[in-house]
């Protein structure tokens, strides 16, 4: 049962070697990250973009550079579009964004063309450790979807079901949150948890159980939903909170990571493989335990 960031890294270490795309590599906190996973045999790295950026940093990190394959595009744009077609054409498994604007990486990873794209909308999706609940939390979408009406939000759930299932989560209780957990109609978020619901009990949505609307109080504190008369039984232990839009879940990350001293793994899916996509304040082992979870994901959907 994986209920913490060291039992991903420890699934992810039984798991046969995957390869890796980094993009635009001349990162050192990526590089840091990678280095730890390649260490670990997690994953083979193909660091591409500034050759010489990249060698200067791994070596001020003490990186042997004989066991990477280290591929020189300097231009931004041209090394994302190289290392999505890596990818996309199966020679790797899993593609990671280094020192390059989001939006440069995803136009390259939906270009229909050569991009990594599926009939799903990609989403992003966190698995975080915090010290006060009492297993591994699911959320998305904090990073990708600003307003997402509920069809998309049945994609991100969709999305955030697969991540459940590589992690060994069978079926996973999908949590809607809102400001309250009753129907309002003047509060779109406790409609759309309406509508979900009953998607998921007419077999539209599979693989899973929703609830809700929750308040984030009693979707993740069993009290708090006993004082409020909450009586859904996943009331209290959610394993993936739907976010609303995005500033909720945004607020609600950064929160668990900066307040609560949470652990956190990420990636996006929804792609034909996992992309690690991590912020730039995220830590060296964040980026590390998404390597993780981007291995676990891999494997899953092999």
């Amino acid at each position: 049962m994986i209920k913490t960031m060291v039992d991903i890294v420890k699934r992810a270490q039984l798991l046969e070697t995957k390869k890796m795309v980094v993009a635009v590599a001349n990162d050192q906190h990526v590089l840091e990250a990678v280095h730890m996973a390649h260490k670990d045999d997690i994953i083979h790295a193909v660091l591409v973009g500034d050759a010489t950026e990249i060698i200067k940093l791994m070596h001020q990190l003490k990186m042997n550079t004989e066991e990477y394959e280290i591929i020189d595009i300097p231009d931004p744009v041209l090394a994302c579009q190289a290392s999505v077609k890596l990818v996309s054409q199966n020679k790797a498994d899993i593609l990671m964004k280094g020192m390059v604007d989001t939006s440069i990486i995803l136009h390259a990873a939906l270009d229909k063309e050569f991009g990594m794209r599926t009939p799903n909308r990609i989403s992003h999706v966190s698995v975080m450790e915090i010290p006060t609940y009492h297993k591994l939390l699911l959320m998305s979408d904090g990073a990708m979807n600003i307003a997402p009406d509920v069809e998309i939000k049945q994609e991100i759930i969709e999305n955030g079901v697969t991540i459940a299932h590589a992690l060994g989560i069978k079926m996973p209780s999908v949590g809607c949150i809102a400001a309250v957990e009753k129907v309002n109609p003047k509060m779109q978020a406790t409609l759309d948890a309406q509508e979900l619901i009953f998607r998921n009990q007419n077999d539209r949505i599979k693989n899973c159980i929703i609830g809700g609307p929750f308040a984030m109080d009693n979707a993740i504190n069993k009290q708090a939903a006993i004082l409020k008369g909450v009586t859904d039984p996943m009331a209290g232990d959610v394993d993936f909170l739907l976010m609303p839009q995005i500033e909720s879940g945004n607020i609600f990350y950064k929160s668990m990571m900066f307040f609560a001293n949470a652990k956190s793994a990420s990636v996006i899916a929804g792609a034909k493989k996992p992309i690690v996509l991590t912020s730039r304040a995220d830590s060296k082992e964040s980026k590390y335990y998404s390597i993780a979870l981007a291995a676990l994901v891999a494997d899953f959907q092999a």
